[in-house]
C-alpha cells in the first residue's frame, strides 16, 4: 500500500512537470514574436550600456586634450585663443574634471583683460556649479570683488572680498581679503564694519607689515 502511494504521488509530480512543459511549450509557441522582441531589447539596452559608458569615456579624453591646448595658449599668453578652448570645455563638457578649472580661468582671464562682467559671470558659475578647491573658491570671490572695485562698485566690492576671507580663513591670501573688504567698506562710508576688519587684522597679524598697513589707512580715511 506505501509503495502504491509513494508511486501515486511520484506519478502526480511526472504529470505536473509534464503538463507545465506543454504549458511553457504552446505558450512560446504562441508569443514567439514577443519573445524575440524582449530579447531584443535587453541585448539592445546592454549594447546601450556599453555604448553610454565608452561615450563618455571618449568625452572625458576630449575635455582632457581641449583643457590642456587651451593651457598651453594661456601660458604663452594666446589669451583670446585659450578663451575659446575653455569656453567650449564649459559649454560642452560641463560635467568633466576639467570643467571647474576652465570656468575659473575664464574668470581670471577676463579679469586681466578688463572684461569685468564677463569675469564676474565665470566666476560666479565656479562658485555656483564647481567650488571644488577652497582656494580657488576663495580666489572667485576675490576676483568678483576687485571686479566690482575696479568699476567702483565698491559695496558690492566690499561684501565679496568679506566672502573671501569667510570661505578660507587659513589661506594665503586672507590678509589681503580683509584689508580689501576694509577698503572698500571705507568707501561706502560704513566706518564701523571696517573698524571689525581692522580689529580682525590686528588680532591675526599683529607686529606684520599687513598690520601697519590696515592700520594707516584706517588712519588716513577716517581722518
Amino acid at each position: 500500500m506505501y509503495n502504491k502511494v509513494k508511486l501515486s504521488k511520484r506519478q502526480m509530480k511526472e504529470d505536473k512537470f509534464t503538463s507545465f512543459m506543454l504549458t511553457s511549450k504552446q505558450y512560446a509557441s504562441e508569443n514567439w514574436q514577443f519573445i524575440v522582441i524582449g530579447v531584443v531589447i535587453v541585448a539592445l539596452a546592454i549594447v546601450g550600456v556599453g555604448y553610454f559608458f565608452d561615450s563618455q569615456k571618449v568625452k572625458r579624453t576630449e575635455a582632457a586634450e581641449l583643457f590642456s591646448r587651451a593651457m598651453l595658449d594661456f601660458r604663452n599668453g594666446n589669451n583670446q585663443v585659450a578663451l575659446l578652448g575653455f569656453k567650449k570645455i564649459v559649454d560642452e563638457h560641463g560635467n568633466s574634471d576639467n570643467a571647474g578649472q576652465a570656468s575659473f580661468l575664464l574668470g581670471k582671464i577676463n579679469f586681466e583683460l578688463r572684461n569685468y562682467p564677463e569675469a564676474i559671470k565665470f566666476y560666479e558659475t565656479y562658485i555656483e556649479k564647481y567650488k571644488n578647491n577652497p582656494l580657488n573658491l576663495a580666489a572667485s570671490y576675490g576676483g568678483i570683488a576687485a571686479s566690482h572695485e575696479n568699476q567702483s562698485e565698491f559695496e558690492l566690492a566690499a561684501e565679496n572680498y568679506q566672502k573671501a576671507f569667510n570661505g578660507y580663513q587659513d589661506g594665503p591670501q586672507n590678509g589681503d581679503y580683509l584689508v580689501s573688504a576694509m577698503r572698500n567698506y571705507l568707501e561706502t562710508g560704513d566706518k564701523l564694519r571696517a573698524k571689525d576688519n581692522l580689529d580682525i587684522i590686528r588680532a591675526k597679524f599683529k607686529g606684520s607689515l599687513l598690520e601697519s598697513r590696515a592700520i594707516r589707512l584706517f588712519a588716513e580715511k577716517t581722518g
